[in-house]
């Protein structure tokens, strides 16, 4: 991969990646806002969200736990439970694991990404047949794009592959304490490359690193761009439920 396509990938996964967690957070929103319109109960409402999400939140957990134990590092209590949390947010699920370095942490926050957007390639590709349609969306072939659209829920259990792949790639993201050592490990990984490169050995990193990190990029964009057509295909269906049941309950005051 030349560097043009190296930043044009890089440009296409932040472009790809933003509108997702975005989506991801106003999807969520409004799957809970219909569910409370429903329910009219708080706790009710955060349990049969929880339920709903339980395959996504299973991978996510079992990713931190399996990675902490292939790094050896000693781990506790798996929950599966929701928990509201003091500032306001909901825990789905969460894993005790022992204090390690920081390369450690950052792989055992990073797990369920890695699990997860496997996971997301695979289902997206082999089992609800998304690759064909956005080779159509590159080609500009309209005519193509709707055809294989329109024959997508003709596949063999469709639907359920279709749950399982969106609440895994909904829930695949780690969290902010997932995230914690994220920061100080890029740091030292960027002042260890600059060292090489100002050594000499930059044509040696572009000619190992490079290719290995251009593909990493393209499987960035195509589990992103899997994800992000599942978020909007449920968003509006959610949105429109919600503002149903919102005017209903306005009309009954």
């Amino acid at each position: 991969m030349d560097g043009f396509s190296f930043w044009g990938g890089l440009v296409w996964l932040f472009g790809l990646t933003v509108p997702l967690l975005y989506l991801q957070r106003q999807l969520h929103r409004e799957i809970q806002l219909t569910f409370f319109l429903i329910t009219r109960h708080p706790t009710v409402t955060m349990g049969i969200f929880a339920l709903l999400f339980l395959p996504g939140v299973l991978v996510h957990e079992v990713s931190h736990l399996l990675m902490a134990w292939i790094l050896r590092v000693p781990t506790g209590r798996l929950s599966l439970l929701p928990r509201f949390l003091p500032n306001g947010k909901v825990q789905l699920g969460a894993v005790e694991t022992a204090p390690a370095d920081i390369f450690r942490d950052a792989l055992i926050g990073a797990a369920p990404l890695i699990t997860g957007g496997a996971l997301v390639a695979y289902l997206g590709a082999s089992r609800l047949g998304l690759l064909p349609l956005f080779e159509a969306i590159r080609s500009h072939n309209n005519d193509l794009f709707w055809s294989l659209l329109k024959h997508l829920p003709e596949l063999p259990d469709f639907w359920l592959w279709f749950y399982l792949t969106f609440t895994i790639s909904t829930t695949m993201f780690p969290s902010e304490a997932d995230r914690r050592t994220w920061l100080p490990v890029l740091g030292i990984g960027a002042s260890l490359g600059m060292l090489a490169w100002l050594s000499g050995a930059g044509g040696w990193l572009s000619g190992t690193f490079a290719p290995l990190l251009a593909q990493v990029i393209q499987v960035g964009i195509s589990i992103s761009a899997i994800s992000l057509v599942l978020h909007l295909a449920l968003w509006f269906p959610f949105r429109l439920l919600r503002a149903v049941f919102q005017g209903k309950a306005r009309i009954t005051g």
